[in-house]
């Protein structure tokens, strides 16, 4: 089957040639993101193989249907920049990698958590230029803290086993309670007490209509003047401006995000010869007490591998007619 495989990187290409053993399919490897402008780049394709910026609303889903695609293969668990609803209408099948490696994204936002925590970022700067004094790098112990975990899937249940062992105790809040996250040492709570009880609040959850803005103005006063905030999940999962706010009235007192709202232009591109124009993020920068990586939580070699094993065997699948156990429908939204 020929696929056309948009916002290539070149450790994407590397790790689905790999998987694309025989070759089973015909990968056509490109650099833009998939958008109404580059649909075309499609033509002749069977299946598109899409990354989490890449734009699959309706118009480009249009454009692709007519252009003879039938499959949307997403190289990501999240699915919130699809429109399901226009998918289905045009008959287009979507399949997605729902668990490729929950590990890389729990240890990452712990490695946010550590270093927000004791300053690591500004110790290594200032040690470059030979600046060893301690003043202003004072952090806190995390054994017998309160972290509190939105949203308790997989990465949540990691995550939360990697907190415990540090001795924390851990506050969880899901609409659907898992018996494994209470295995690794959660309790859960209301959305309200986790928020007013937890001095390190993790988000875990993905962005829904539910979701969007979970953290809001009101959500931030009820959280605990100081709280550590971390967002490893989806940009939108949070009012930045709200955030922003929050920050400079102390009650948010250490922001780490690996995703941002307006990330669409920035992540996952060398921008370091241009100015960046997006105010917003320009203002999160400025903040010392705010830690921004551009999505790379996921950046693991183990999870690269299932990223494009999970991928290639939802190509076959398709091809060979069946419904495969990675389909996204209606009934997921």
């Amino acid at each position: 089957m020929r696929v056309a495989v948009f916002s290539t990187k070149s450790y994407d290409e590397a790790f689905l040639r790999e998987a694309n053993q025989g070759p089973a399919h015909e990968l056509v490897f490109l650099e833009p993101r998939l958008n109404r402008d580059t649909a075309a780049l499609a033509s002749g394709c069977e299946a598109v193989c899409a990354f989490v910026n890449d734009d699959l609303s309706a118009d480009v889903l249009t454009e692709l249907a007519q252009r003879g695609v039938r499959l949307i293969a997403l190289r990501s668990a999240g699915f919130n920049h699809v429109d399901l609803r226009a998918a289905a209408r045009l008959g287009l099948t979507v399949a997605r990698v729902p668990g490729y490696s929950p590990y890389s994204v729990a240890e990452h936002c712990a490695a946010l958590i550590l270093s927000l925590n004791r300053k690591v970022h500004r110790a290594y700067n200032r040690v470059r230029e030979h600046n060893f004094a301690l003043s202003g790098l004072l952090g806190f112990d995390l054994h017998g803290r309160t972290v509190g975990v939105i949203g308790t899937g997989k990465i949540g249940q990691c995550f939360t086993r990697i907190m415990t062992g540090f001795g924390c105790r851990v506050l969880a809040y899901d609409p659907y309670p898992a018996q494994a996250a209470r295995d690794a040492g959660a309790e859960y709570t209301s959305l309200e007490d986790l928020l007013a009880q937890s001095h390190i609040i993790a988000l875990h959850c993905p962005l829904t209509p539910e979701t969007f803005h979970l953290i809001d103005r009101e959500r931030i006063d009820l959280m605990r003047p100081g709280a550590m905030l971390v967002n490893t999940s989806r940009g939108a999962l949070i009012d930045t401006s709200a955030v922003i706010d929050g920050l400079k009235s102390g009650r948010i007192g250490y922001l780490g995000l690996d995703v941002y709202e307006e990330e669409v232009d920035l992540f996952f591109e060398d921008l370091s010869d241009r100015v960046i124009d997006d105010d917003v993020f320009a203002r999160l920068a400025t903040f010392p007490n705010v830690l921004i990586t551009g999505h790379q939580a996921f950046f693991t070699a183990e999870a690269l591998e299932n990223i494009a094993a999970t991928t290639i065997a939802n190509l076959t699948a398709f091809q060979d007619g069946a419904a495969g156990p990675n389909l996204v429908t209606l009934d997921d939204l």
